[in-house]
């Protein structure tokens, strides 16, 4: 492809809406422009590194015995009624009617249109295992889309879902798509960690784990442990309880405390002259319709969807200033777990180790000290329900575990029988008796993988694309093209390339070098190779590496072997 022919608009500054750096770079380099929030045209170089991409998932899909189709966009809203998600996904969901007044929605997944398909079509157990796949566009209205191709409302993925007989075939389908998705980000150049997560409005109930790209751009924060293999997002990272005896003190009476217009758990420890970790943080919380009482350590941050997922809550959020007055007369606060009534009380496992905490007094300008659960007040439910922090002690083997920021590019998931059973997908086995298939998904974000390459792979000068997703292999830039000498050997090397299979960009452009080489260290080529008065005066060309900034000098007629040379696989990708 000529420079001259392609659609390449590069821009000189940054735009103002682009916060991260892949959306900044794939803005200025022109692989995307915004169509409205949230939803993006890709141009024709994103549209070849999207390709790359694809093919290297379809290459893994494939050895893993998943066959690819294509479902619809435009789903029935009675199928999302039979498996209890139309009333309950919530707003991301895009609902809309036809002509007829029949409600649809656009597809941010796609479980319940897939078990369909097969519940309508695949009878015996000889038709399993059964892997499905498709690479498509999803449609989720986010709330707050931004960040570019990271959290869009529009947005390119590969979902496959597989059927097994039981919960033994679909271990095996798992851990081949665990290996197959390891497989996919090697090969696409990322630094990635599979770490433990929460299934979300995805549901199931058999483990699932998040592909999450290092990045300090990253929405999500893991946690990981050098020593062993355990990694988790902080929503699944479990904490380690404390076993040290001489933190446990024998209680004494509890007493009330004047503690005029102290608040915070900041400041009720300043003023009582305590530790934050000798507090108990108490909070209301509205769990559907009902409201209920948390606590954990002064010092520790609640985690909601561990407490979701305790409580089964489909809605829930802190409750208003009027609704914690219903159940204590200190509000917000002043509020302790000590004289409420008729309320359960969630407590995360080292409140229970706490025997001279100070809270609330349910007073206001009061707090208690001394307080001591069992005592003082009684535990509906016993969990760990806190974030774990860096440092803390790896819950597998003990060692101090390590923070990281990532970005979640893909995510498998064990569903069991929960929408083939809502469904009634069944099978008859080898006994002739009836039974729900055992299902599993498996999600990869297409053009998020494309981004998060970019967040991982660029300089001050632009994209550094590794080279088995780089749109083009090489770059050839005559310094001036209208030297006739040049713009001949510049265009013998291009032809020259292509013969041989290489992907190729010839800069046949009237711009400055200057520009050139700006353009192409912005797009992100890998190779390029440029043609000057040497090449003239001594039959010598520049080759210069994108990612190491390595440089060779070297003769014309044996550019076209080192560029192959170059582009072996595996090059560009370490």
């Amino acid at each position: 492809m000529k420079m001259s022919k392609l659609m390449v608009p590069t821009l000189r500054q940054t735009p103002a809406e682009a916060e991260v750096i892949s959306h900044q770079l794939l803005l200025r380099a022109g692989y995307i422009r915004r169509s409205s929030a949230g939803v993006y045209h890709y141009l024709p170089l994103a549209q070849r590194v999207l390709q790359k991409i694809t093919q290297i998932i379809r290459e893994e899909m494939n050895a893993a015995d998943g066959q690819e189709i294509v479902m619809p966009v435009i789903q029935p809203a009675e199928l999302w009624t039979e498996s209890g998600r139309w009333h309950v996904y919530g707003d991301e969901l895009f609902r809309l009617q036809d002509r007829h007044n029949r409600d649809f929605c656009l597809g941010p997944t796609h479980e319940e249109i897939v078990t369909d398909l097969v519940r309508n079509d695949i009878r015996s157990y000889r038709d399993l295992p059964l892997l499905l796949y498709q690479i498509a566009n999803k449609y989720r209205d986010e709330r707050r889309p931004r960040f570019g191709l990271l959290r869009g409302r529009e947005f390119i993925m590969k979902d496959l879902y597989s059927f097994d007989r039981d919960e033994e075939g679909l271990h095996r389908t798992y851990e081949s798509m665990f290996q197959a998705y390891s497989n996919i980000f090697k090969r696409c150049g990322l630094t990635f960690r599979p770490v433990e997560a929460d299934a979300g409005a995805i549901g199931g109930t058999g483990g699932t784990h998040e592909f999450m790209v290092i990045a300090d751009s990253g929405e999500g924060a893991i946690l990981f442990c050098h020593q062993c293999d355990y990694a988790a997002n902080v929503e699944k990272a479990e904490s380690s309880l404390l076993t040290d005896e001489e933190s446990f003190h024998e209680p004494l009476d509890m007493i009330v405390v004047d503690t005029p217009n102290q608040r915070t758990i900041e400041e009720v420890s300043k003023f009582l002259s305590v530790t934050p970790a000798e507090t108990i943080k108490t909070m209301v919380y509205r769990a559907d319709e009902e409201l209920i009482v948390v606590v954990i350590r002064g010092d520790r941050q609640l985690n909601e969807v561990k407490l979701a997922n305790v409580t089964r809550a489909l809605d829930l959020s802190l409750a208003t200033e009027e609704e914690c007055r219903t159940i204590s007369n200190g509000g917000k606060g002043f509020l302790g777990p000590q004289g409420l009534q008729n309320i359960k009380i969630y407590a995360d496992r080292e409140v229970m180790k706490m025997s001279r905490a100070v809270a609330g007094a349910n007073e206001e300008n009061k707090h208690v000290k001394n307080i001591c659960p069992g005592r003082d007040f009684q535990v509906t439910f016993v969990d760990d329900l806190r974030m774990v922090e860096e440092g803390e002690p790896c819950p597998k083997c003990g060692a101090p575990l390590e923070a990281a920021r990532g970005i979640e590019v893909g995510q498998v998931f064990k569903l069991g029988t929960k929408y083939t059973k809502a469904l009634g997908c069944t099978f008859i086995d080898e006994k002739g008796q009836e039974k729900p298939m055992v299902m599993g998904c498996y999600g990869i974000g297409v053009s998020r993988t494309m981004a998060a390459t970019v967040e991982q792979n660029h300089d001050e000068a632009g994209i550094i694309w590794p080279m088995s997703v780089a749109p083009y292999q090489v770059i050839v830039v005559p310094v001036s093209y209208k030297d006739e000498k040049q713009r001949a050997i510049a265009e013998n090397l291009y032809q020259g390339m292509q013969q041989q299979g290489l992907e190729v960009i010839l800069d046949d452009r009237d711009e400055r070098p200057g520009v050139k080489f700006k353009d192409a260290d912005l797009i992100g080529i890998p190779i390029r190779v440029v043609v000057g008065n040497k090449a003239i005066k001594e039959g010598i060309v520049e080759i210069k590496v994108r990612k190491s900034g390595e440089q060779y000098n070297i003769a014309i007629e044996e550019a076209l072997q080192k560029v192959a040379t170059l582009i072996e696989p595996g090059f560009g990708n370490t």
